[in-house]
């Protein structure tokens, strides 16, 4: 590949990056130009990087059409968030908030969250996406059992003291012999029906 230098001093910036550059993916596109500025074939490049053909073929000409500038990391944008993030803080707000009468839960779960996205917030999200949701929004998915709001702690803790005793100790000796586990069967016939 016949690639003519962009500006002066190429070559020597080219060597420079090389050298500070410690990933192996923009180090061989710095490579590639470098190869490429002395005039080697995109077969002979390929082979000496160890990379495919088209790889120093897209890097040599970028070089070629927009300088060294084109050869760093460009960020990667993705795919945009579901929820945008001034969403996400009224989610939180909602979810703090707890269960509203509408909702007909006493506590709101993972499937009443995403109920609340899909009305509210126009979320397209599956179960399992609302359970990845919220750690990041500060949460944790797995509570202890719930409350139920007309439960009286009073009336439980007057229950428990009113409560009969069903079963009491005795005094009296089982009678066994010097086994715990009041089985009538002698050592020797133990270790027989094993």
């Amino acid at each position: 590949m016949d690639i003519p230098a962009g500006r002066p001093g190429d070559a020597r910036r080219l060597e420079q990056l090389i050298q500070r550059e410690r990933q192996a993916k923009p180090r061989d596109r710095y490579r590639a130009v470098r190869l490429a500025l002395r005039g080697f074939t995109a077969e002979r490049m390929a082979d000496q990087l160890g990379r495919s053909r088209r790889f120093v073929q897209r890097w040599a000409y970028r070089y070629r059409d927009a300088g060294l500038e084109a050869l760093r990391e460009q960020p990667r944008p993705g795919q945009p968030p579901q929820l945008p993030r001034a969403a996400a803080a009224a989610l939180k707000d909602r979810l703090t908030a707890g269960p509203r009468e509408t909702d007909g839960v006493c506590t709101l779960r993972g499937r009443d969250s995403q109920q609340i996205l899909r009305q509210e917030f126009g979320g397209p999200y599956t179960r399992p996406g609302v359970y990845d949701r919220l750690p990041r929004l500060g949460y944790s998915y797995l509570q202890p059992r719930p409350r139920h709001r007309q439960n009286d702690p009073a009336a439980m803790e007057q229950g428990l003291h009113d409560a009969p005793l069903w079963s009491r100790r005795s005094g009296e000796s089982s009678g066994r012999g010097g086994w715990k586990c009041g089985s009538r069967m002698k050592a020797a016939a133990a270790s027989q029906a094993r």
